[in-house]
């Protein structure tokens, strides 16, 4: 879906581009884009997922369970 920023009456250039950065923020474009800017081998994806996982099990006091094999 592509992002669309009509001009407000009076509005500037400058106005309408930050107004478009906050929408791309918003979708969260720039995280998307930046996280595919180079390629990440799947063991390091699932790796991440994984960190991810126990800061948010620690922040959340939630007892950490190892995954068996």
């Amino acid at each position: 879906m592509a992002i669309r920023v009509k001009s407000r009456s009076g509005e500037t250039v400058e106005q309408m581009l930050r107004r478009f950065k906050k929408l791309c923020e918003k979708e969260g474009l720039t995280k998307d884009i930046r996280r595919k800017e180079f390629y990440e081998k799947p063991s390091e994806r699932r790796r991440r997922a994984a960190r991810k996982s126990v800061a948010r099990r620690l922040k959340g006091d939630l007892p950490i369970v190892k995954p068996e094999r």
